[in-house]
Protein backbone atom coordinates (compact mmCIF):
# COMPACT_ATOMS: atom_id res chain seq x y z
CA UNK A 1 0.00 0.00 0.00
CA UNK A 2 1.35 3.44 -0.96
CA UNK A 3 2.29 5.78 1.87
CA UNK A 4 0.37 8.57 0.11
CA UNK A 5 -2.69 7.26 -1.81
CA UNK A 6 -3.09 9.71 -4.71
CA UNK A 7 -6.26 8.87 -6.64
CA UNK A 8 -5.08 8.21 -10.20
CA UNK A 9 -8.62 8.44 -11.60
CA UNK A 10 -8.87 12.19 -10.98
CA UNK A 11 -8.42 14.58 -13.92
CA UNK A 12 -6.42 17.21 -11.99
CA UNK A 13 -3.19 16.48 -10.16
CA UNK A 14 -2.68 19.48 -7.93
CA UNK A 15 -4.42 22.60 -6.60
CA UNK A 16 -2.64 25.48 -4.90
CA UNK A 17 -4.51 27.74 -2.49
CA UNK A 18 -3.45 31.10 -1.08
CA UNK A 19 -1.05 33.86 -1.98
CA UNK A 20 -0.88 35.26 -5.51
CA UNK A 21 1.52 38.21 -5.49
CA UNK A 22 4.13 40.16 -7.39
CA UNK A 23 7.86 39.74 -6.77
CA UNK A 24 10.01 42.75 -7.63
CA UNK A 25 13.56 41.41 -7.68
CA UNK A 26 16.44 43.86 -7.51
CA UNK A 27 18.38 44.23 -10.74
CA UNK A 28 21.33 45.97 -9.07
CA UNK A 29 22.50 43.06 -6.98
CA UNK A 30 25.26 43.14 -4.37
CA UNK A 31 24.00 46.44 -2.96
CA UNK A 32 21.40 47.40 -0.33
CA UNK A 33 17.85 48.20 -1.34
CA UNK A 34 18.38 51.84 -0.46
CA UNK A 35 20.73 52.04 -3.45
CA UNK A 36 18.64 49.89 -5.79
CA UNK A 37 16.84 51.77 -8.54
CA UNK A 38 15.35 49.08 -10.80
CA UNK A 39 13.51 45.82 -10.25
CA UNK A 40 12.15 43.09 -12.52
CA UNK A 41 8.56 41.96 -12.04
CA UNK A 42 7.62 38.28 -11.62
CA UNK A 43 4.62 36.37 -10.30
CA UNK A 44 5.31 35.43 -6.70
CA UNK A 45 3.92 33.95 -3.51
CA UNK A 46 4.95 30.52 -2.26
CA UNK A 47 1.76 28.63 -3.23
CA UNK A 48 1.82 30.29 -6.65
CA UNK A 49 5.48 29.36 -7.13
CA UNK A 50 4.91 25.75 -6.09
CA UNK A 51 1.92 25.45 -8.41
CA UNK A 52 3.96 26.92 -11.27
CA UNK A 53 6.75 24.45 -10.44
CA UNK A 54 4.52 21.36 -10.65
CA UNK A 55 2.91 22.63 -13.86
CA UNK A 56 6.36 23.16 -15.38
CA UNK A 57 7.11 19.53 -14.53
CA UNK A 58 4.03 18.39 -16.42
CA UNK A 59 1.36 17.99 -13.77
CA UNK A 60 -2.18 19.27 -14.38
CA UNK A 61 -2.57 22.09 -11.89
CA UNK A 62 -5.16 24.63 -10.79
CA UNK A 63 -5.40 27.39 -8.23
CA UNK A 64 -7.91 28.76 -5.71
CA UNK A 65 -7.30 32.40 -4.88
CA UNK A 66 -8.17 36.05 -5.37
CA UNK A 67 -6.41 38.74 -7.39
CA UNK A 68 -6.91 42.49 -7.43
CA UNK A 69 -9.08 44.17 -10.03
CA UNK A 70 -6.21 45.94 -11.75
CA UNK A 71 -3.22 45.47 -14.02
CA UNK A 72 -1.30 43.38 -11.49
CA UNK A 73 -4.24 41.03 -10.99
CA UNK A 74 -4.61 40.55 -14.73
CA UNK A 75 -0.86 39.99 -15.09
CA UNK A 76 -0.98 37.17 -12.52
CA UNK A 77 -4.04 35.49 -14.04
CA UNK A 78 -2.63 35.62 -17.57
CA UNK A 79 0.72 34.28 -16.38
CA UNK A 80 -0.94 31.24 -14.81
CA UNK A 81 -3.09 30.62 -17.87
CA UNK A 82 -0.10 30.83 -20.21
CA UNK A 83 1.51 28.02 -18.21
CA UNK A 84 -1.52 25.76 -18.44
CA UNK A 85 -2.71 26.33 -14.88
CA UNK A 86 -6.49 26.30 -14.49
CA UNK A 87 -7.76 29.65 -13.18
CA UNK A 88 -11.49 28.91 -13.07
CA UNK A 89 -11.31 29.32 -9.26
CA UNK A 90 -9.14 32.44 -9.31
CA UNK A 91 -11.59 35.22 -8.48
CA UNK A 92 -11.14 38.92 -9.20
CA UNK A 93 -11.71 40.81 -5.96
CA UNK A 94 -13.68 44.03 -6.51
CA UNK A 95 -13.53 45.46 -2.98
CA UNK A 96 -10.70 47.86 -3.77
CA UNK A 97 -7.96 45.50 -2.62
CA UNK A 98 -4.45 45.53 -4.03
CA UNK A 99 -1.85 42.97 -5.03
CA UNK A 100 0.74 42.06 -2.42
CA UNK A 101 4.25 43.18 -3.36
CA UNK A 102 7.55 41.62 -2.34
CA UNK A 103 10.67 43.71 -2.98
CA UNK A 104 13.83 41.65 -2.81
CA UNK A 105 17.26 42.81 -1.71
CA UNK A 106 20.25 40.83 -2.96
CA UNK A 107 23.36 42.08 -1.15
CA UNK A 108 25.27 38.85 -1.77
CA UNK A 109 24.49 35.21 -2.58
CA UNK A 110 23.95 34.55 1.12
CA UNK A 111 22.68 37.95 2.32
CA UNK A 112 19.20 38.40 0.86
CA UNK A 113 16.04 39.85 2.32
CA UNK A 114 12.44 40.54 1.37
CA UNK A 115 10.37 43.64 2.07
CA UNK A 116 6.67 42.82 1.80
CA UNK A 117 3.66 45.08 1.39
CA UNK A 118 0.64 43.14 2.68
CA UNK A 119 -1.99 45.76 3.62
CA UNK A 120 -5.48 45.22 2.10
CA UNK A 121 -4.22 42.51 -0.24
CA UNK A 122 -6.58 40.60 -2.52
CA UNK A 123 -5.33 37.10 -1.64
CA UNK A 124 -6.51 37.49 1.97
CA UNK A 125 -10.00 38.41 0.70
CA UNK A 126 -10.55 34.81 -0.42
CA UNK A 127 -13.98 33.73 0.85
CA UNK A 128 -15.43 30.33 1.76
CA UNK A 129 -17.85 30.76 -1.14
CA UNK A 130 -14.85 30.76 -3.52
CA UNK A 131 -14.06 27.17 -2.49
CA UNK A 132 -16.08 24.53 -4.35
CA UNK A 133 -16.34 20.89 -3.38
CA UNK A 134 -16.50 19.62 -6.96
CA UNK A 135 -13.22 21.37 -7.80
CA UNK A 136 -11.42 19.79 -4.85
CA UNK A 137 -13.01 16.41 -5.54
CA UNK A 138 -11.48 16.45 -9.04
CA UNK A 139 -7.92 16.83 -7.78
CA UNK A 140 -5.46 14.34 -6.35
CA UNK A 141 -3.91 16.87 -3.94
CA UNK A 142 -4.32 20.38 -2.58
CA UNK A 143 -1.59 22.60 -1.14
CA UNK A 144 -2.48 24.96 1.69
CA UNK A 145 -0.10 27.84 2.38
CA UNK A 146 0.25 29.09 5.94
CA UNK A 147 -0.07 32.71 4.84
CA UNK A 148 -3.68 32.01 3.82
CA UNK A 149 -4.44 31.56 7.53
CA UNK A 150 -3.26 35.01 8.59
CA UNK A 151 -6.62 36.80 8.33
CA UNK A 152 -10.32 36.25 7.77
CA UNK A 153 -12.05 35.48 5.46
CA UNK A 154 -9.08 33.70 3.81
CA UNK A 155 -8.57 31.70 7.02
CA UNK A 156 -12.09 30.27 6.90
CA UNK A 157 -11.79 29.56 3.17
CA UNK A 158 -8.64 27.54 3.81
CA UNK A 159 -10.29 25.52 6.57
CA UNK A 160 -13.28 24.84 4.32
CA UNK A 161 -10.94 23.59 1.60
CA UNK A 162 -9.18 21.28 4.06
CA UNK A 163 -12.44 19.79 5.33
CA UNK A 164 -13.70 19.22 1.78
CA UNK A 165 -10.38 17.62 0.85
CA UNK A 166 -10.55 15.23 3.80
CA UNK A 167 -14.17 14.41 3.01
CA UNK A 168 -13.32 13.55 -0.60
CA UNK A 169 -9.99 11.79 -0.15
CA UNK A 170 -7.91 14.60 -1.65
CA UNK A 171 -4.38 14.60 -0.21
CA UNK A 172 -3.67 17.71 1.91
CA UNK A 173 -0.19 19.22 1.68
CA UNK A 174 0.65 21.98 4.17
CA UNK A 175 3.49 24.40 3.50
CA UNK A 176 3.92 26.42 6.71
CA UNK A 177 5.28 29.40 4.74
CA UNK A 178 5.62 31.69 7.76
CA UNK A 179 5.71 35.40 6.90
CA UNK A 180 5.36 37.77 9.87
CA UNK A 181 3.52 40.39 7.81
CA UNK A 182 -0.27 40.40 8.46
CA UNK A 183 -0.11 37.99 11.41
CA UNK A 184 -1.12 39.52 14.76
CA UNK A 185 1.48 37.53 16.72
CA UNK A 186 3.73 34.49 16.58
CA UNK A 187 1.41 32.74 19.05
CA UNK A 188 -1.57 33.27 16.74
CA UNK A 189 0.48 31.85 13.87
CA UNK A 190 1.42 28.77 15.84
CA UNK A 191 -2.14 28.04 16.93
CA UNK A 192 -3.79 28.31 13.52
CA UNK A 193 -0.98 26.58 11.66
CA UNK A 194 -1.08 23.73 14.19
CA UNK A 195 -4.80 23.25 13.54
CA UNK A 196 -4.07 22.84 9.83
CA UNK A 197 -1.04 20.61 10.44
CA UNK A 198 -3.24 18.23 12.43
CA UNK A 199 -5.39 17.67 9.34
CA UNK A 200 -2.60 17.40 6.75
CA UNK A 201 -1.05 14.37 5.07
CA UNK A 202 2.26 16.00 4.09
CA UNK A 203 3.93 18.76 6.13
CA UNK A 204 6.71 20.95 4.74
CA UNK A 205 8.59 23.57 6.73
CA UNK A 206 11.89 24.85 8.00
CA UNK A 207 13.18 24.04 11.47
CA UNK A 208 12.22 27.51 12.72
CA UNK A 209 8.73 27.16 11.24
CA UNK A 210 8.09 23.88 13.01
CA UNK A 211 9.35 25.46 16.23
CA UNK A 212 6.76 28.19 15.70
CA UNK A 213 4.01 25.54 15.73
CA UNK A 214 5.32 24.08 18.98
CA UNK A 215 5.86 27.36 20.83
CA UNK A 216 2.28 28.02 22.06
CA UNK A 217 1.97 24.55 23.61
CA UNK A 218 5.14 23.91 25.56
CA UNK A 219 8.94 24.13 25.65
CA UNK A 220 10.71 23.93 22.30
CA UNK A 221 12.67 20.76 21.60
CA UNK A 222 14.35 21.88 18.36
CA UNK A 223 14.34 18.21 17.41
CA UNK A 224 13.30 16.94 13.98
CA UNK A 225 12.42 13.45 15.19
CA UNK A 226 10.19 14.80 17.98
CA UNK A 227 8.52 17.15 15.51
CA UNK A 228 7.72 14.30 13.15
CA UNK A 229 6.31 12.12 15.92
CA UNK A 230 4.06 14.94 17.06
CA UNK A 231 2.36 15.15 13.67
CA UNK A 232 2.30 11.39 13.09
CA UNK A 233 0.01 11.29 16.12
CA UNK A 234 -2.51 13.10 13.91
CA UNK A 235 -2.95 12.62 10.13
CA UNK A 236 0.56 13.14 8.76
CA UNK A 237 2.19 10.44 6.64
CA UNK A 238 5.27 12.52 5.68
CA UNK A 239 6.97 15.31 7.62
CA UNK A 240 9.83 17.09 5.85
CA UNK A 241 12.05 19.54 7.71
CA UNK A 242 14.09 21.89 5.51
CA UNK A 243 17.51 23.08 6.68
CA UNK A 244 18.44 25.46 3.87
CA UNK A 245 21.93 24.84 2.55
CA UNK A 246 22.25 21.79 4.81
CA UNK A 247 19.52 19.92 2.92
CA UNK A 248 16.38 18.37 4.35
CA UNK A 249 15.33 15.52 6.60
CA UNK A 250 12.20 13.55 5.74
CA UNK A 251 10.30 11.30 8.11
CA UNK A 252 7.54 8.85 7.23
CA UNK A 253 4.84 7.30 9.33
CA UNK A 254 6.25 3.82 8.59
CA UNK A 255 9.55 4.68 10.30
CA UNK A 256 11.83 5.99 7.55
CA UNK A 257 14.25 8.83 8.20
CA UNK A 258 15.95 10.09 5.05
CA UNK A 259 18.63 12.76 4.95
CA UNK A 260 18.40 14.63 1.66
CA UNK A 261 21.46 15.64 -0.34
CA UNK A 262 22.33 19.04 -1.77
CA UNK A 263 23.78 20.17 -5.09
CA UNK A 264 26.40 22.81 -5.87
CA UNK A 265 25.07 26.00 -7.41
CA UNK A 266 26.28 29.40 -8.55
CA UNK A 267 23.98 31.12 -6.08
CA UNK A 268 22.46 34.45 -7.08
CA UNK A 269 19.92 34.63 -4.24
CA UNK A 270 18.56 32.36 -1.54
CA UNK A 271 14.81 32.81 -1.91
CA UNK A 272 12.80 30.50 -4.16
CA UNK A 273 14.75 27.42 -3.17
CA UNK A 274 12.05 26.11 -0.83
CA UNK A 275 9.27 26.55 -3.37
CA UNK A 276 11.17 24.85 -6.18
CA UNK A 277 12.14 22.04 -3.81
CA UNK A 278 8.52 21.56 -2.72
CA UNK A 279 7.21 21.44 -6.28
CA UNK A 280 9.74 18.86 -7.41
CA UNK A 281 9.42 16.82 -4.20
CA UNK A 282 5.64 16.62 -4.59
CA UNK A 283 6.07 15.74 -8.27
CA UNK A 284 8.19 12.77 -7.24
CA UNK A 285 5.70 11.57 -4.66
CA UNK A 286 2.83 11.86 -7.15
CA UNK A 287 4.79 9.68 -9.57
CA UNK A 288 5.21 6.96 -6.95
CA UNK A 289 8.88 7.60 -6.23
CA UNK A 290 10.42 6.80 -2.86
CA UNK A 291 11.29 9.54 -0.41
CA UNK A 292 15.00 9.64 -1.19
CA UNK A 293 14.51 10.00 -4.95
CA UNK A 294 11.85 12.68 -4.42
CA UNK A 295 14.16 14.63 -2.08
CA UNK A 296 17.03 14.41 -4.55
CA UNK A 297 14.78 15.70 -7.33
CA UNK A 298 13.67 18.57 -5.10
CA UNK A 299 17.23 19.47 -4.10
CA UNK A 300 18.38 19.58 -7.72
CA UNK A 301 15.44 21.81 -8.62
CA UNK A 302 16.30 24.16 -5.75
CA UNK A 303 19.91 24.41 -6.92
CA UNK A 304 18.74 25.47 -10.37
CA UNK A 305 16.40 28.19 -9.07
CA UNK A 306 18.85 29.81 -6.64
CA UNK A 307 21.21 30.29 -9.59
CA UNK A 308 18.60 32.43 -11.35
CA UNK A 309 17.41 36.01 -10.81
CA UNK A 310 13.77 34.90 -10.74
CA UNK A 311 11.76 32.30 -8.86
CA UNK A 312 8.60 31.57 -10.87
CA UNK A 313 10.24 32.05 -14.27
CA UNK A 314 13.16 29.79 -13.29
CA UNK A 315 11.16 26.72 -12.30
CA UNK A 316 12.89 23.92 -14.22
CA UNK A 317 11.64 21.12 -16.45
CA UNK A 318 12.08 17.43 -15.71
CA UNK A 319 14.91 17.28 -18.27
CA UNK A 320 16.76 20.16 -16.62
CA UNK A 321 16.52 18.57 -13.18
CA UNK A 322 17.63 15.17 -14.47
CA UNK A 323 20.59 16.81 -16.19
CA UNK A 324 21.57 18.49 -12.92
CA UNK A 325 21.39 15.18 -11.05
CA UNK A 326 23.41 13.33 -13.70
CA UNK A 327 26.07 16.04 -13.71
CA UNK A 328 26.67 15.53 -9.98
CA UNK A 329 26.00 11.81 -9.63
Amino acid sequence: MSLIPFDSSRPMDFIGLGRLCIDLNANEIHRPMEETRTFTKYVGGSPANITIAVARLGLKAGFIGRVSDDQHGRFITHYLQERGIDTSCVTTDRSGSVTGLAFTEIKSPTDCSILMYRDNVADLKLEPGDVHEDYIRRSKAILISGTALAKSPSREAAFKAIELARKNGTVVIFDIDYRPWTWASREETGIYCSLVAEKSDILLGGREEFDLLEAPFGPLQHDDEATAQRWFAHKAAIVLVKHGGAGSTAFTRDGQRVQGRTFPADVVKTFGAGDSFAGAFVYGLMNGWDIERSQTFGAASAAIVVASHSCSDAMPTVAQIEEKIQLHS
